[in-house]
C-alpha cells in the first residue's frame, strides 16, 4: 500500500498523519465534520476551552457509533432469523 503524509487541522491544531493513500478522503472528511460540529457547539453552548468542545464532539460521535453498531447487530440477528425461517420452509417443501 502506498503511504502518504498529510496534515489536518482539528480544533485549530495541526496534526501530521502518515496514512494509506486510500484513507485520505475519509480522514479529511472526518476532520472537516469534527470542525463543523465544534463550530456548532461553540455557537450554541458556553465553554471554557476547546477541550470542552472536543469532549462533547467525542461524546456525540461515540454515542452515534454505539447506536449504529446496535442497529447493525439487531439487523444481522433479524436477518439470520429470517434466513433460518426460509431454510426451514424450503427444507419442508423439498421433502
Amino acid at each position: 500500500m502506498e503511504e502518504l503524509t498529510i496534515s489536518v487541522i482539528i480544533a485549530d491544531r495541526q496534526y501530521r498523519l502518515t496514512i494509506n493513500k486510500t484513507e485520505e478522503e475519509v480522514l479529511r472528511e472526518a476532520a472537516k465534520l469534527i470542525n463543523k460540529t465544534i463550530k456548532e457547539y461553540s455557537d450554541n453552548y458556553a465553554y471554557k476551552d476547546k477541550q470542552d468542545l472536543l469532549a462533547m464532539v467525542a461524546l456525540e460521535f461515540t454515542t452515534n457509533s454505539i447506536n449504529f453498531e446496535k442497529q447493525i447487530s439487531f439487523r444481522d440477528n433479524e436477518m439470520v432469523d429470517k434466513l433460518t425461517e426460509i431454510d426451514k420452509v424450503l427444507s419442508n417443501n423439498l421433502e
